[in-house]
Parts: structure tokens; C-alpha cells; sequence
């Protein structure tokens, strides 16, 4: 494995601020949903976890940090309880919470890059576990909801993209060995920017080329 680029207490608190934020708009959800309490833990839990664990498992850390920390599952519990009290006020600071999302996305798409190849995966695995680490969380999430997810929506704002760009520059400074602690805030900081201009341009993939506009031009018959 090799040296960590970050002191592991600095990533540790890193990744327990960015577990918090994920968490509270998986209570969110579960608030709209009109999910009772356990439901909001459940969903608060797996979207501020479900990416890493994800990702520790498939690399072979186990058992996984959320597993040996009481942080990592404290504070999404935390979040839970700051929702279920005080949702109406939180609602009013989504716009906050979205800037905190995009940090966390940009943190954890870079982080779950270098984590994937300190446990020998090449560099294009290592960039889609970044990936997965990123979004995974909120792909569970909105499963668990019963909603399609985010990341698969055309009408919302780009995100998986953002990810996709701040795990495949971390993938080539790896590549060009050019990656230290500078460089490595510079491409979560890259992917947290890409976020937050689609946030506010309102910026989305296109769908596919020459598509019907409307679902009963899909219908047979039509």
C-alpha cells in the first residue's frame, strides 16, 4: 500500500464532515417521504455511508472504517436528529446544503481514487471507485425512497459528471506521479466547482440523439 497523502486524522474528520452533510439529505428525503424516524435514520445512514463501504469492500479493507469507527454511523445518527427537529429550518438552507454536497462529492470522488489505488487497483478501476464512493451513498438512497435515482435523471443537474472529473484528473496526476496533497485538494476542488456551475446554470447530459419529446410519441401506435 502506499504512503498516505493525507494524515489520516485530517481525512478521518474529512470524511465524518462529509458522511454528516450526505446524511442530512438522506433525512430530507425521509422527511418528504414522510418516513417515520427509523426511516429517516435508515436513509440518513446509507446515503452518508453506502459509497465508502461500497468501495471498502470491493478493495479488501475490511472490515470497513464504518465498521471500526463509532463516528462514522454517529454522525449520520447526528444528522437524523437535527432533521426530525429542526427539518422545517434546514429546508430553508438546501442552497447551503447543496454547496456542503458538492465539497463532499469533490472530497470523496478524489479520496476514493487515491483509496482504490493504495489497495493496487489501476487507474481507470480506481477512478470509477472514486466515483461509486461520490454518488453511491445517494444512488441507495433514492432506491431505498423509491424514486429513480439522481444520477440517472435527465432533468437534474449534473452529478455524476462532476465526479467523473475530479476522479479521472486524480487518476492521471497518479498516472503522471504528480499527485501530493495539493494537487489532490486542487482536482476535489475542480469536481466541487463543476457542481456548483451546474447548480447554478442549471446544466444537465443530453439524452439520446433524435429522441421523441414526449412519452406517447413512445407508445405503439403512435
Amino acid at each position: 500500500m502506499n504512503q498516505h497523502l493525507l494524515d489520516p486524522a485530517v481525512q478521518h474528520w474529512l470524511d465524518i464532515a462529509g458522511i454528516f452533510v450526505f446524511a442530512i439529505s438522506g433525512a430530507l428525503l425521509a422527511v418528504r417521504k414522510n418516513f417515520d424516524v427509523f426511516g429517516m435514520a435508515v436513509l440518513a445512514e446509507v446515503t452518508g455511508l453506502g459509497g465508502g463501504l461500497f468501495r471498502d469492500v470491493v478493495i479488501g479493507a475490511v472490515p470497513p472504517a464504518a465498521f471500526t469507527d463509532a463516528g462514522y454511523f454517529h454522525a449520520p445518527l447526528i444528522a437524523t436528529a437535527l432533521v426530525f427537529f429542526l427539518h422545517p429550518h434546514v429546508e430553508r438552507i438546501n442552497k447551503a446544503i447543496n454547496v456542503f454536497d458538492a465539497a463532499g462529492l469533490g472530497l470523496f470522488c478524489v479520496v476514493g481514487t487515491v483509496k482504490a489505488h493504495e489497495y493496487g487497483l489501476g487507474l481507470f478501476a480506481s477512478a470509477v471507485l472514486g466515483l461509486a464512493t461520490a454518488a453511491g451513498g445517494g444512488v441507495l438512497r433514492d432506491v431505498l425512497a423509491n424514486e429513480v435515482p439522481s444520477l440517472l435523471r435527465w432533468d437534474r443537474d449534473l452529478y455524476a459528471v462532476p465526479a467523473i472529473v475530479g476522479a479521472t484528473v486524480t487518476a492521471l496526476l497518479l498516472d503522471a506521479g504528480a499527485l501530493n496533497a495539493v494537487t489532490m485538494l486542487c482536482a476535489a476542488a475542480l469536481a466541487f466547482l463543476v457542481r456548483l456551475l451546474a447548480l447554478r446554470f442549471g446544466w444537465r447530459a443530453p439524452r439520446a440523439w433524435h429522441r421523441r419529446s414526449t412519452v406517447e410519441d413512445a407508445e405503439p401506435g403512435s
